[in-house]
């Protein structure tokens, strides 16, 4: 079921936003070269706990997940790219890193993630990256009371192909409110004018996410960390968007 939040509940939306937001800055302030994720995920961990706030995934068990996630923190690494599962791994330099964080403050969530290259920049790394996130920033545009869900999905989809990249249409945003994942599914790609009519209250998590060379993907045994099939290193960018009556507001902006 597609729910619309009042005014006032997108309001209420709004400190999830910003402690996802704080969260995500937080993250990329400390990975660095020699910083394991395990260390990572006690950040986020020790930063749930201090603000009062709820892990979306220490507990989250979809059908693909071979357990409960156990962590509160996605660390997606190289040829990893989405719901990496942190383990006993130090960062070296040249890594390309996502963190994806997923919090409820007073019962609302928001879902925010973010790449970046540890150490040394990479410049194909680097374009990867840059072409995601502007594959997020075209489909957050698009985000509009009267467009339609298509239009959103082929804003991301034209950056992506204009690039030479491939698409995935097996993991995409999704909707949030008192749960992370709820309906609809926001494909990566698509076909604009297209679907659902957007109207004032849908919120949304929009999430470009991005494989050098390929759109194949397979998991590891864990059941979570996907990676790509080919050995390609991947990118994965994420906001939490709100539809008004006007401009878009993204409520993990971090900013």
């Amino acid at each position: 079921m597609i729910e619309l939040r009042t005014p006032t509940q997108i309001e209420q939306m709004r400190p999830a936003g910003r402690f996802v937001a704080s969260v995500i800055k937080a993250l990329a302030e400390k990975a660095d070269v020699g910083v394991n994720l395990l260390e990572l995920d006690e950040l986020a961990h020790r930063m749930i706990k201090d603000a009062g706030a709820e892990s979306c995934y220490i507990d989250y068990h979809p059908s693909f997940g071979a357990s409960p996630f156990g962590k509160v923190l996605c660390t997606s690494v190289n040829d990893a790219v989405l719901h990496g599962l942190p383990f006993d791994y130090t960062l070296a330099d040249g890594d390309l890193l996502s963190v994806d964080f997923a919090a409820a403050v007073d019962g609302w969530v928001a879902d925010s993630a973010l790449s970046m290259i540890v150490g040394t920049p990479n410049e194909k790394d680097q374009w990867l990256i840059d072409v995601t996130q502007r594959a997020l920033d075209a489909g957050i545009d698009a985000a509009r009371a009267g467009n339609r869900l298509g239009d959103i999905s082929a804003a991301i989809g034209e950056v992506a192909r204009g690039e030479g990249l491939k698409v995935n249409l097996q993991f995409g945003g999704h909707g949030v409110g008192r749960t992370m994942h709820g309906e609809p599914h926001v494909a990566n790609d698509g076909r604009a004018g297209r679907g659902l009519k957007l109207r004032p209250g849908l919120v949304i998590a929009i999430e470009p996410w991005f494989l050098h060379t390929t759109d194949e993907i397979v998991f590891d045994p864990d059941g979570w960390t996907i990676r790509s099939a080919d050995g390609s290193r991947g990118a994965h960018v994420e906001h939490t968007v709100a539809i008004t009556d006007g401009d878009p507001i993204v409520l993990t902006a971090r900013d």
